[in-house]
């Protein structure tokens, strides 16, 4: 029991202090790939491959995905269908990066890329490929994907025609509201419900931070990580061409709106991000913003579920999220045919129905394949799973233009989150004083990369 509860804690803390693959209404029927037609035109954009002789292709993941979960989830398709097809992989590792394999002449025809690692990793390496033309070869929808996924892919700033250079692979990771179950029950206050907007859920956790029996108990908590950056408002930190913190009025709303929650008297929050990101884990806090991951979830030492995210005053009615990650075909490659019939094949309803009953998030608009979302999961299976698309994932954040110096990622949030959030939520600061220091830290940050 121990070592269950251990392992569960651990996958809980690790994955949400992660960034995820790297942006209106209620999601209600399929959109326009439809219903009843989908699965047919899919299954008639999928000719056969004509070559039937035996080969070799290789395939290779800018993330840790390990050989065995490539062949559990991508593999094993792969060989069934295409059964003359010798299949090599290799995982993100020090001395098998991208940059590594380019240096020893052993280049894949397929990767999985992502859009924060697409430049250095992808196309910085001379490997970018446009997938425009395989797609009007073979008639393939891309309206059967979520609009802002393809959006954010042609919108990357790295190409001035609008390059399509890969196709968005389930999951991605949108937020929803984690709950406790029993300390609700034990006070005798309602679950929260989906549809409800922040403001609901800063009532209910007023009811919720309390002190009983000399315990203390708060009523809300946030991986601010994804809370902060990926937000309704599709609000990058960076500024697209300025040098500088993007809308700073819209920030404002973004912190006054997290900050309120740490001002009420007993919801301190916790002493790092990280820390604040776990610290539902102890089952002691009512509530918590966070990512839903297929391999992250509270440890069952308290019942909990979760509903659908929040909306804002003044923002898009959608939910914040980070995007997935995509399938690239390298320029180098000799079977570019072969390698776009296999990526076909790999995002088809078939295998995206797959994926959903495990608790992967689809990155199609099909309506019946996130009906099947979690339903082979241990975990999720009994979940309110509906709440995961209760609203359309929001659009992608502007991209750096391409003659902008940028500032690393993870530099950012530092500025903006690990300094400037915590500075007000820790009240060392107002949200004006911490956002004007936070700008100036960011004009300093853009200088510091231009002299490199």
């Amino acid at each position: 029991m121990k070592r269950k509860l251990y392992l569960a804690l651990l996958s809980f803390i690790t994955a949400l202090s992660l960034t995820a693959c790297s942006g209106s209404g209620a999601a209600g029927g399929d959109k326009a790939a439809g219903t009843s037609g989908e699965s047919k035109e899919v299954k008639k954009q999928q000719t056969l491959i004509d070559k039937k002789e035996p080969f070799s292709l290789f395939m290779s993941s800018n993330s840790g995905l390990t050989p065995e979960d490539f062949d559990a989830q991508f593999g094993q398709r792969i060989a069934k269908k295409f059964p003359f097809i010798t299949l090599k992989y290799a995982m993100k590792k020090e001395g098998s990066t991208i940059q590594d394999l380019v240096a020893a002449g052993t280049i894949p025809d397929i990767i999985r890329t992502d859009i924060p690692s697409l430049k250095a990793d992808y196309l910085d390496m001379k490997l970018g490929y446009d997938l425009r033309d395989m797609v009007k070869k073979n008639n393939y929808d891309l309206k059967r994907f979520v609009p802002s996924f393809i959006k954010e892919m042609v919108d990357t700033g790295h190409s001035k025609d609008g390059a399509l250079y890969g196709l968005p692979v389930p999951p991605y990771y949108p937020q929803v509201l984690f709950y406790n179950k029993d300390l609700f029950d034990k006070f005798g206050v309602p679950y929260p419900k989906d549809g409800m907007t922040w403001d609901q859920i800063y009532d209910i956790a007023k009811k919720m931070t309390r002190s009983e029996g000399g315990k203390e108990y708060r009523g809300f908590s946030a991986n601010l990580q994804a809370g902060i950056r990926d937000n309704p408002f599709s609000l990058g930190i960076l500024d697209p061409t300025k040098d500088q913190l993007t809308d700073l009025d819209k920030w404002k709303i973004v912190f006054n709106n997290f900050m309120r929650f740490y001002q009420l008297p007993g919801n301190k929050i916790a002493s790092s991000r990280s820390k604040e990101s776990s610290a539902f884990t102890s089952g002691d806090i009512a509530m918590q913003l966070a990512q839903y991951h297929p391999r992250t979830y509270p440890p069952d030492t308290f019942k909990w579920d979760f509903v659908s995210y929040p909306t804002m005053t003044g923002a898009p009615k959608v939910v914040a999220q980070r995007g997935p990650a995509y399938w690239s075909i390298t320029s180098t490659s000799k079977y570019k045919d072969e390698d776009f019939q296999i990526i076909m094949e790999l995002l088809s309803d078939e295998a995206q129905a797959e994926y959903s009953r495990n608790a992967m998030t689809t990155t199609l608009v099909s309506k019946s394949i996130r009906d099947e979302l979690g339903k082979n999961n241990p975990i999720y299976k009994d979940k309110n799973n509906k709440a995961v698309y209760y609203y359309e994932p929001a659009d992608p954040t502007a991209k750096r233009s391409l003659d902008a110096v940028d500032v690393p990622g993870r530099d950012q949030e530092k500025i903006l989150i690990d300094d400037a959030f915590f500075e007000v939520a820790t009240g060392q600061s107002d949200v004006n004083t911490a956002l004007s220091k936070a700008n100036e830290k960011m004009k300093l940050a853009v200088e510091a990369e231009k002299s490199k």
